[in-house]
């Protein structure tokens, strides 16, 4: 045995031991365990506002029962008389509330808002990723992310400034002499009073959702591959074939996945749409300019008067409104993440569509 390999081997000698992962100072620990919490503040607040909705919203919500969902009437009772108790519940004499005028006045305003705003998304996103010319592009993304930041309340002095009027003195006599009279357009006839209802909350829902939906898809159109248009380019596919049979059929779940991110936000809407809305109680829309009201801007509006019930009942009753709405857009809210994410993330076979 040589002098190197008896040294190598000798028991004297130190053995080296392999590298450990340091763990860090206090100042790294401390951040970890920061973004840790930081991780879980946003689910926390998601129960704890739903807990306490749901607390201060139970004895409205013992009171009302499956009605609140199905009755017309809004009636708070006389504030003014002597409180009475039913089913564990004190509130005023003669108070009754249903929300279903609330309910359907939600969904038909964003409905409204999400027929107008998504072709015209659509559109826009196509035209930023696939006709214009880059500064073009650039300079049309900008402007709509600038639409996405105008607050709510200039749009809603818009609605009752400007459109209002302008539906009720051009577009309704128009309306009257060209539309036909039969059931289905018949929606589209009635008398549009001051301008203010259903149809005008729409269109005003419906421009502050585009910057959201068009935003939305032209990310999603960005991450088309080039390969798949190429082919289809390659086997004599004019432009718009291979939009419409490659491109966007791509994306089809990510457009319905920033469609319904763009009703969530319509359902969510207050401002605005208290402003062109008409506020009107207890009705439901009866044709596209009826005045009504949405449960959010429902909320608002009667907050002030809630808040003079002795009895609590009012706000209790405000606050499980608040509740159906929370349901409602949070289911809207996480069916449209989990779509954009399918399209995100999935890998679609080279010649899909061709």
């Amino acid at each position: 045995m040589s002098a190197v390999a008896a040294q190598a081997t000798s028991p004297d000698r130190p053995v080296a031991s392999p590298p450990t992962r340091r763990s860090g100072d206090g100042t790294e620990r401390l951040l970890r365990r920061a973004s840790d919490v930081a991780a879980v503040v946003p689910l926390m607040a998601l129960v704890f506002i739903v807990a306490t909705l749901a607390w201060k919203a139970w004895p409205a919500i013992r009171f009302n029962g499956l009605g609140f969902l199905t009755r017309v009437a809004w009636r708070p009772g006389d504030f003014y008389s002597n409180v009475v108790t039913t089913h564990g519940a004190a509130h005023p004499p003669g108070a009754l509330y249903g929300a279903l005028p609330l309910i359907t006045g939600t969904l038909e305003s964003s409905a409204i808002a999400l027929v107008l705003a998504v072709p015209v998304s659509i559109g826009a996103a196509l035209a930023i990723t696939e006709r214009l010319p880059a500064r073009l592009s650039q300079a049309i993304g900008f402007f709509i992310e600038v639409l996405a930041g105008i607050p709510s309340v200039i749009f809603g002095l818009w609605g009752i400034f400007t459109f209002g009027p302008f539906l009720s003195r051009d577009v309704s006599p128009l309306i009257a002499r060209y539309v036909p009279d039969v059931p289905v357009l018949n929606f589209f006839r009635g008398p549009t009073g001051s301008g203010q209802g259903l149809l005008t909350a729409g269109v005003v829902l419906a421009i502050m959702i585009i910057p959201i939906v068009a935003a939305t898809t032209r990310d999603l159109l960005r991450q088309v591959p080039i390969l798949p248009k190429e082919g289809a380019q390659a086997l004599g596919m004019s432009e718009w074939e291979v939009t419409r049979r490659v491109t966007l059929p791509w994306v089809r779940a990510g457009i319905i996945g920033a469609s319904v991110l763009g009703l969530a936000r319509a359902l969510g809407e207050t401002i605005a749409v208290a402003m062109v809305s008409g506020a009107a109680l207890g009705a439901n829309a009866h044709d596209a300019y009826s005045t009504f009201t949405t449960i959010a801007a429902t909320i608002v509006s009667q907050l002030d008067s809630a808040l003079s019930d002795a009895s609590g009942f009012a706000v209790r009753t405000l606050a499980e409104a608040a509740l159906v709405l929370l349901v409602i857009t949070l289911i809207t809210n996480v069916a449209g993440r989990l779509l954009v994410r399918r399209v995100a993330t999935a890998a679609l076979p080279v010649g899909r569509g061709i």
